[in-house]
Parts: structure tokens; C-alpha cells; sequence
């Protein structure tokens, strides 16, 4: 048997059996995997993680000749080898004659139960051990299109120092729990990264098989804040597609053609507005705010989601999101704004239709041309102004909107009023025309205007 020495711990004290003294020359040693800190994991196959100490010492004495054991290094272990639980003194004064499963065992593997280094053994080659170095793959999680949380399910409650990592098939890695915020942060961003090339890849080999004007800009995993939530915000797992002249909203990733039909949501792009609403200045300050403040590691975080932006669609409707890292917030920013700008370029010009003072007109946005007027029935322009002439605008929330043009001979102020059935969409549509219009004149404007992507530069 496996000459592992001495042992502490145990479930009673909720902690596992930690290896605590491997003996110079003997065959722990010399197998190189064992030290003194690791956990036993399993003996010869048995699971003894919740065992307790009595359990494994009697697990490992009648293991037989041979064991096989699985150990995992416990960091927290040398603080109770060291001075275990309610003893006064070190683990090796046994003076007081207590018996205390943190202190050693004296259990050695090889049947010897003295707290004395073992003899050697009279026949090295005939009880010399055999031993078989093995990875153990507990569970395997295909990263494609995989979700990440630091949130606890439908919570607005952030888990310190731990997220979880979901398939697209729904196996879960269960929660990852890391000793420090540097830990966690690394390990996200590392599996974040990962699953977003991994997305890149999909997505080019996706559009491979579209046409040039219904590609695929991005997709990935957010959080929807759902809607008439008070003071408990819910959340939920949502897949945003940007995609030729649509935005989709899914419950799950679209994996086939037939897929993109059966989205929750299907939005134009020219007629939904980004925008941003919380930004923080450290990528990772929620990992160490708790830490800074001395919070107790299981202290529930409330309303700590730092990294959120709405889209608001028509009809005064919005949809609010929540991503998980800063560079995520700043790629939905400038995805938004490529595809936005891209299907602005591709359409060319919107006509809506509205009313004044009894008329029915048409009001036509244009990427060349500006903003035109005319009458429905005969098609006669009313009144034309390029985009450079809007010098301001004010609506009633409701339908009506007043738009103030000046006048390039007059230089006065032009008043137009008109009313539209869907005027948040109507007014979107403005907006995404002056900014691709801007960006195609200067691009450079675009990009200082993105606060996302602001921060991700200063840090």
C-alpha cells in the first residue's frame, strides 16, 4: 500500500482528509504526485469528499495491498495543519492525550499505526508499489455558443468570486468557485474570449452560405430584464442576432436555417436606437469591490450589474440587457452601430406614412436626398431639406413631432409638423440616417462618441 503517512481533517469538520506529512524515502515520496496539502479525493474508485475522518482512515486500511487514490491540492489546508480546530498547541503535541480527528492519525497506508517515520521496508522490490499517473475528466463542456453567469438564476444577486458555464445542449459546469477575484476575472475572460472566437467562427461559416445583404454581423448570449419586475429584478437568458436588416431576440441560439423564423422578436435595424446605460471603470471591480470593502465572501451583491444597455424599438418599447464584461459592451456598441449603418447604406431611403390637418402624406427619409414631403394621393413634394437643414425637433411622446429647418436663402426657421401612428420608430429612423450620414462623412466621430469603447481604450 501507498505510504501516505499522516492524516487530518475530515466532513465532521467540514473539511476533507488532507494528507499532512508525507516521511522522507518512503514511497509517497518517491511517487513525486503526492504532497502534503492534497485532499483525498477518492480511494480505489469511492468518493470520500463527504466522508469523515474515522470513514477514510478505515476506507484506507482495508484497501488491501494496492490503492489507487485521486487527490486535488486544498489551499486552505495549511491553516489547519497547522493548529487544528479547538486544539491549544501544534498538531504533533499529543501530550494532552486528546483525540481530535483534525489531529493526525498516525495512519500510514502500509498498516503501520505509530506517529514514528516507518522502518524501511525488508523487500523493496517485492512490496514496492505500483503506481498509474491518470487525468480524471469529470465533466466536459463544449464551449460553442455556451453562456456564462456570475448571477444566481433569475436574480439580480452576484456571486462572489464564481459563475457558471452553461452548453448550448445544457450541461452545466455547475458553479466555479475561485479563492481570489484575480482568479475569477482571469478565468472569465479567458472563457468569454473563447466562446466569442469560437462564435466568429460559426458566424463565417454561417455567412458563407447568405447573400451579402443578409449577413450575419454578431450574435451571443445577454440578459434580458424582464418586464414588470419591481423591486426583485428578474432576469433571463436571452440570444441577440444582428443580421442583414434585422435585429432577432432568441430564447435559444438558432443553429439551422429554419431557426431564424422562430425568433421571440424581429426588429429593423433602421428603426431601434442603442444605448448604454451602465458603465464601470474597472473591468473587474465587481470581483474586487467585496474585497475592498471587507464583505464577507457569501454576502449577496444586489443590483450589481455593471455592464447594461437598452434597445429601444417601436412604440415606445425598449428591451434592457446586461452582459457580462466591459469588451462585451463595447463589441454590442459597435456591432449595433456597423449593422445599423450598413442596412442604412443598403435601403437607401424609408417612407412612412402620416397626416396633417386632415391631409394623408408621405414622409420619406434619404440618405442622398434628406427628408421629403409629399402629398399621398398625387405625389407632389410639399417641401424637401437635406439633413444638414435640421436644426432641431420636440414630439408629445405620443404621435405628434415638430421638426425646425432652416432655411438656406431666409436663414429662418422652418416649422413642420406631421403625426405618425408609430412616431418612436419614425424618429429612430431619423436618427440612424443623420448617424450614418455623419459616420460616412467622418468616421472618426463615430468612434469618439462610443463611451464603451472609451473605456476599453483607457484601460
Amino acid at each position: 500500500m501507498v505510504n501516505v503517512s499522516l492524516l487530518q481533517g475530515g466532513a465532521e469538520h467540514k473539511v476533507p482528509v488532507v494528507i499532512s506529512k508525507i516521511f522522507k524515502d518512503q514511497a509517497a515520496e518517491q511517487t513525486g504526485m503526492l504532497f502534503i496539502g492534497d485532499a483525498i479525493i477518492q480511494v480505489n474508485g469511492i468518493n470520500v469528499e463527504s466522508a469523515t475522518h474515522e470513514e477514510v482512515v478505515h476506507l484506507l486500511r482495508n484497501a488491501g495491498d494496492e490503492v489507487t487514490i485521486t487527490v486535488q491540492y486544498l489551499r486552505e489546508a495549511p491553516s489547519f495543519l497547522k493548529l487544528p480546530l479547538g486544539s491549544p498547541g501544534p498538531p504533533s503535541d499529543h501530550s494532552s492525550g486528546t483525540s481530535s480527528p483534525l489531529f493526525d492519525s498516525g495512519l500510514h497506508l502500509n498498516g503501520n499505526s505509530t506517529n514514528t517515520a516507518p522502518s524501511s521496508p525488508s523487500s523493496p522490490i517485492a512490496n514496492e508499489p505500483k503506481y498509474e499517473k491518470r487525468w480524471l475528466d469529470t465533466l466536459s463542456v463544449p464551449l460553442l455558443m455556451a453562456r456564462i453567469s456570475r448571477y444566481k438564476t433569475g436574480t439580480d444577486k452576484l456571486r462572489s468570486n464564481a459563475f457558471e458555464v452553461v452548453a448550448l445542449d445544457g450541461v452545466s459546469t455547475g458553479i466555479l468557485q475561485f479563492y481570489t477575484a484575480q482568479e475569477s476575472a482571469d478565468w472569465l475572460r479567458a472563457m468569454s474570449t473563447n466562446i466569442s472566437d469560437l462564435t466568429l467562427q460559426n458566424m463565417k461559416m454561417a455567412n458563407k452560405c447568405c447573400s451579402p445583404s443578409d449577413q450575419v454581423i454578431h450574435m451571443g448570449w445577454v440578459n434580458e430584464r424582464l418586464e414588470g419586475t419591481d423591486s426583485s429584478q428578474l432576469y433571463k437568458f436571452k440570444f441577440l442576432a444582428l443580421k442583414g436588416s434585422s435585429f432577432y431576440i432568441f430564447s435559444t441560439p438558432p443553429v439551422s436555417t429554419l431557426d431564424w423564423g422562430r425568433a421571440e422578436k424581429i426588429y429593423n435595424l433602421c428603426e431601434v436606437l442603442f444605448k448604454i446605460h451602465k458603465l464601470w471603470l474597472a473591468d473587474d471591480c465587481w470581483l474586487q469591490a467585496n474585497l475592498y470593502l471587507g464583505i464577507h465572501q457569501d454576502f449577496d451583491l444586489e443590483d450589481q450589474r455593471p455592464y447594461c444597455f437598452s434597445v429601444l424599438v417601436g412604440h415606445g418599447k425598449s428591451h434592457y440587457f446586461n452582459v457580462e464584461l466591459g469588451s462585451e459592451l463595447a463589441v454590442w456598441e459597435k456591432s449595433f452601430q456597423r449593422a445599423i449603418f450598413l442596412e442604412v447604406q443598403r435601403t437607401g431611403s424609408k417612407t412612412y406614412m402620416c397626416s396633417w390637418q386632415g391631409d394623408t402624406l408621405c414622409f420619406t427619409v434619404d440618405f442622398a436626398l434628406g427628408f421629403t414631403c409629399f402629398d399621398s394621393k398625387t405625389k407632389n413634394v410639399l417641401w424637401r431639406f437635406k439633413f444638414s437643414q435640421l436644426k432641431g425637433s420636440s414630439d408629445d411622446g405620443k404621435t405628434r413631432v415638430k421638426l425646425l429647418f432652416q432655411n438656406l436663402d431666409t436663414k429662418q426657421i422652418e416649422t413642420k409638423e406631421l403625426e405618425f401612428q408609430d412616431l418612436t420608430a419614425v424618429l429612430h429612423c431619423i436618427h440612424s440616417f443623420i448617424a450614418a450620414k455623419v459616420a460616412s462623412v467622418d468616421p472618426l466621430f463615430i468612434d469618439s462618441q462610443s463611451i464603451a469603447r472609451r473605456y476599453m481604450y483607457s484601460n
